[in-house]
């Protein structure tokens, strides 16, 4: 049965569906390098009211004592292990109900242990690589206005590290890339191929046309390929609702890219107008060099308990 509260994605269409379990079975060995042969013995544990972007993006089971959540991004995202602590917890939390776990007593409770994997297919060229939440207090700290500098030196003392750690594994699995991790894994080597033949016949066809010329075009010898023929229109749907996706991010980059660079020309005007009101320079000539307003001047000597002199003549 088709889920109709939401839409997959076409990934966790493939690796996600109970009936596919051998799939999924096939992309945790070859993620792990395991030997597991038998698909009944994974628990799918997906969450189904995670969404993004009003699609699923996201498979979650647990095999053995190793609960993994792998999710798929066509965008890089450094705030995926926020992302997945969010999951995560809310998968633990599943998980103690539903085995009537006492999470109170005073005997300590078996876990199954995470592994957390972002599989990557964006066109932005992204290497695998390890992504920590540590580097999101970092980048906090680094941030951090003036006014909280005492905080941040605080925080930078020994015995200050975060007490919460995050490791997601990011994995390039467009075509081409980890050739070994595809051929391993061969359902997993043919969404590649189909996700590369869409990008390259959608380059001169509407993309409803690529989605279709691709299916048409599936090899008789893909595992895959009676299923996705099986469920064409769910198929095709997802591929174009992805796609539609795919744009919508690129556009949302390109905006805040603009606005971006407005916001650095005005931190840097920011700046210089705190030196020059340090050294005690007037008004006029502040709002003359940094192109700010007299309010912003004033806020900023506000913050600095300056008073400022104005209505000089500016040389």
């Amino acid at each position: 049965m088709i889920n109709t509260k939401h839409k997959d994605r076409l990934f966790c269409f493939l690796f996600g569906r109970e009936e596919n379990k051998k799939w999924t079975l096939s992309l945790y060995n070859a993620v792990n390098s395991s030997s597991h042969t038998d698909p009944d013995s994974i628990q799918i544990t997906t969450m189904e009211d995670v969404l993004y972007m009003g699609m699923k993006n996201d498979v979650s089971f647990i095999i053995a004592d190793i609960m993994s959540i792998y999710e798929q991004q066509a965008t890089y995202n450094p705030n995926m292990p926020v992302r997945e602590l969010m999951c995560a917890a809310k998968l633990y939390d599943k998980y103690i109900h539903e085995n009537k776990l006492n999470i109170y007593g005073d005997t300590l409770i078996a876990l199954p242990i995470p592994k957390l994997v972002v599989f990557y297919n964006g066109q932005d060229n992204c290497g695998d690589r390890v992504l920590e939440l540590k580097d999101a207090f970092q980048a906090g700290r680094e941030t951090l206005g003036s006014e909280t500098v005492a905080g941040a030196e605080e925080s930078n003392k020994e015995g200050m590290e975060p007490d919460i750690a995050v490791r997601v594994r990011m994995i390039n699995i467009n075509y081409g890339q980890n050739k070994e991790l595809l051929a391993a894994c061969k359902p997993l080597g043919e969404y590649a191929w189909i996700i590369q033949q869409i990008r390259e016949y959608s380059k001169y066809m509407n993309i409803e046309e690529a989605v279709d010329k691709t299916i048409d075009e599936l090899p008789k010898d893909f595992e895959i390929r009676p299923f996705l023929v099986g469920h064409r229109a769910e198929v095709k749907s997802m591929c174009i609702t992805e796609y539609n996706e795919a744009e919508t991010m690129q556009m949302f980059k390109e905006q805040y890219l603009e606005e971006g660079i407005g916001i650095g020309e005005q931190n840097r005007a920011n700046k210089m107008a705190e030196r020059m009101i340090r050294a005690n320079e007037p008004g006029d000539k502040i709002v003359l060099y940094t192109g700010l307003g007299k309010e912003d001047v004033d806020r900023l000597a506000g913050n600095l308990n300056t008073i400022l002199v104005w209505n000089t003549v500016v040389k």
